[in-house]
Order: structure tokens, then C-alpha cells, then sequence
């Protein structure tokens, strides 16, 4: 791809006339249609700050340009907003992957050695990243923390879409969400090894975090309902209550199913019936249905 030769003269100017070298040099490559992101090396102002700059070098292009010059300008702020536009959508794709690259290290590093054992310069170092990229993103530890959280959080919910949008009775759906989310739960701690300590020794902090996915379950719960109750499965008078109960019942049960402690030595397929019998007579559902 050709260099703009930095001698050329956009169409209009004569020798002296040319303005600074910076902004010369700008519209030359501007006027240059095949001009490539390395070589014209614009720097991407976030959206205040390119308005702020638009704002004073318009200025500056009209007290100095003569109306041939100030087209030739006008031409270059229309390329470099289609170019800026463009290149900030990959910009913010580039931001996402890198972060999601340090929450994924952070989360192995405290499965391994445990949130306090781990340190900032021990995930930079292992994500391939500098400290400085680092601290761009998060601040202090416990925001990794937060975001590895998160991250594990997004996993079950996404688990808990997959059950909803299947094409099952809503009775079946509902049994279906409560083992869904007491295995992925179970799962997500066994699997972080040393840090399934600090899921339960933090767990205002896991409260915090974690209070959206509460939301959306609720919802879910909400929606299975509405539906059960429209095709005759179930008989609730207050569907939002019920599926706050709900939530919270199966919530309650994540540590005693974590640890082994509910139906000891039972198979899901074998608590599968007791629990339908359960959750069934609290939803006013006639189990020979």
C-alpha cells in the first residue's frame, strides 16, 4: 500500500502556504483515499475528547483557510469519522477479550493457591499482560474476585436459560430448574478447588455479586409458573410470591447439597419423585395428573 510522500501538496496549495506539519501531514494522508490504519496512526479519542478537538481545529481551519482549503478539511473529518467509528467498535472487542482473558487466569490462580495466596503481579504474569493493562482493568484484587464470580455466575444462568427455553410441561421444567441449579452450583465450587473456601467465607461479598443472577432466576421461576398456571398444572393465587419462595428454598439448599449432606447416598433419579411429590403439593398440582 503506498506511503504518502511527505512532500506532496493536496490540490489548492502552493509552496509556503501549507499549514503546520501535523495537521499537513494529516491531510495529506486524509486525501490519500487507500490510507491504512498503521500508516496514518490516529490516535482514537474517546467521543468527548474528538468533539472537544473537532470543535478548536474547525475553528483554526476557518480563520486560516481560504473555501478550497476548508473543503479538502471538511473531506478529511468526514474519512476520520468513519475510520475512528469503526475502529472503536474494535477497540471495545479487543477490551472485552483481554478482560475476560485476566478474570479467566485470576480464576485458575485462585482455584489453585486460594484468593489470599494469589497476588495482582502473580495473574499479570501469567496472563501474558503487564501490570499496567492490568490495573487498567481492575483496581485492587477483590475486584478480579468480583468478576471471577461473575463469571461463574454467568455460566449457570446460561445453564438456566438452556432448561427454560426447552419444550417440556412447565411441571417437569420447574424440577428440571431446582436440580439444574443445585448441580451447576455444586459444580462451579468443586471445580475452583481452593477457592470454594472463600465462596463461603465471603459471602456478603458473594451476595453482592450475585444479586442479578438472583433476579433473573426469580424471573425464570415467574415465567414457568405463568405458564403452568395457564395450561391448569399448577394453582397459585400469588405467582410472584411462590417464585420468591422458590428461589430462596433452593438457594437455602446449595451448601447442604454441595457438601452431600441431602439424600445421602441417593442418585438424582432416585430423589427425583420425593422431590416431585414436594414441590408439586406446594404448587397445588394433583400428582396422578
Amino acid at each position: 500500500m503506498r506511503r504518502p510522500d511527505s512532500n506532496e501538496r493536496p490540490p489548492g496549495y502552493e509552496p509556503g502556504e501549507l499549514p503546520t506539519a501535523p495537521l499537513r501531514d494529516v491531510i495529506i494522508l486524509a486525501n490519500d483515499v487507500s490510507f491504512s490504519i498503521a500508516d496514518a496512526k490516529v490516535l482514537i479519542f474517546s467521543e468527548t475528547a474528538k468533539k472537544i478537538l473537532y470543535f478548536f481545529v474547525f475553528a483554526w481551519v476557518i480563520i486560516h483557510f481560504s473555501s478550497q482549503k476548508f473543503v479538502i478539511f471538511l473531506e478529511f473529518t468526514w474519512k476520520f469519522s468513519i475510520f475512528a467509528h469503526e475502529n472503536t467498535n474494535v477497540q471495545s472487542m479487543s477490551i472485552s477479550k483481554t478482560e475476560q482473558t485476566f478474570v479467566d487466569v485470576a480464576r485458575k490462580l485462585f482455584a489453585k493457591n486460594g484468593l489470599e495466596g494469589t497476588t495482582m503481579n502473580d495473574i499479570a504474569r501469567e496472563s501474558g499482560k503487564g501490570r499496567r493493562t492490568l490495573y487498567t482493568y481492575f483496581s485492587k484484587k477483590e475486584d478480579i474476585y468480583s468478576a471471577v464470580i461473575e463469571s461463574e455466575l454467568e455460566r449457570l444462568s446460561e445453564k438456566l436459560d438452556e432448561v427454560a427455553a426447552k419444550k417440556i410441561r412447565p411441571q417437569d421444567k420447574i424440577i428440571e430448574l431446582i436440580y439444574t441449579h443445585l448441580n451447576m452450583i455444586r459444580e462451579t465450587v468443586v471445580r475452583n478447588g481452593n477457592l470454594r473456601a472463600e465462596f463461603f467465607r465471603n459471602i456478603w461479598m458473594v451476595e453482592k455479586v450475585r444479586k442479578k443472577f438472583d433476579d433473573d432466576e426469580i424471573a425464570l421461576f415467574r415465567k414457568v409458573y405463568q405458564s403452568g398456571v395457564k395450561y391448569g398444572e399448577f394453582d397459585i393465587d400469588n405467582i410472584n410470591l411462590v417464585a420468591d419462595i422458590t428461589h430462596y428454598c433452593v438457594k437455602g439448599l446449595e451448601v447442604p447439597y454441595i457438601y452431600g449432606r441431602i439424600g445421602q447416598g441417593m442418585s438424582d433419579d432416585a430423589t427425583r419423585p420425593i422431590v416431585r411429590k414436594v414441590v408439586y403439593g406446594a404448587l397445588g398440582k394433583m400428582l396422578d395428573s
